[in-house]
């Protein structure tokens, strides 16, 4: 895991030619409401299948909203893997290499239970996503193909 800042995450998109994920653009995308009790399954889900084994950007934008949610305790002891001292204010980005998946869907499910937002950026830029504070997550598509998988592993979902 390497730990970016928030201008280190404008320029990994910049690289790239990528934009964030919008719905407003006409991107097909598709919402489904994250729970407490599921935040373990799909994290883990989204690593194993939304990666393509590629590394993956998780860029958290928000936090502090819900602030007797947050385990700032069990973040930074997550983050302490990478040997980095920073505050998340101070470097919100968390790139994963493909061999880092674990590490990926802990940081993520922490994330979800401590009512933070923000994205989830592939490197094949096929799914990307955004988590919000409000407790939904949005998946944004090339094309309505790639959201089939998805739609079926979360129909169960609100």
């Amino acid at each position: 895991m390497r730990i970016y800042s928030a201008s280190d995450c404008q320029h990994w998109l910049q690289e790239r030619n990528r934009t964030l994920p919008d719905a407003t653009n006409g991107t097909p995308s598709i919402r489904f409401a994250t729970q407490d009790h599921r935040a373990f399954a799909m994290a883990s889900w989204i690593a194993s299948h939304l990666t393509s084994n590629e590394p993956v950007l998780l860029w958290i934008t928000e936090w502090g909203i819900w602030p007797s949610s947050e385990n700032w305790h069990a973040y930074y002891a997550l983050r302490q893997l990478s040997s980095d001292k920073r505050l998340l204010h101070e470097a919100p980005g968390h790139l994963f290499l493909n061999f880092e998946m674990n590490e990926f869907a802990s940081i993520l499910q922490l994330a979800l239970l401590n009512g933070w937002g923000g994205y989830i950026l592939s490197h094949s830029n096929a799914v990307n996503a955004f988590f919000s504070h409000d407790e939904y997550i949005e998946f944004f598509a090339e094309s309505e193909r790639h959201l089939v998988d998805i739609k079926a592993n979360f129909k169960d979902q609100p």
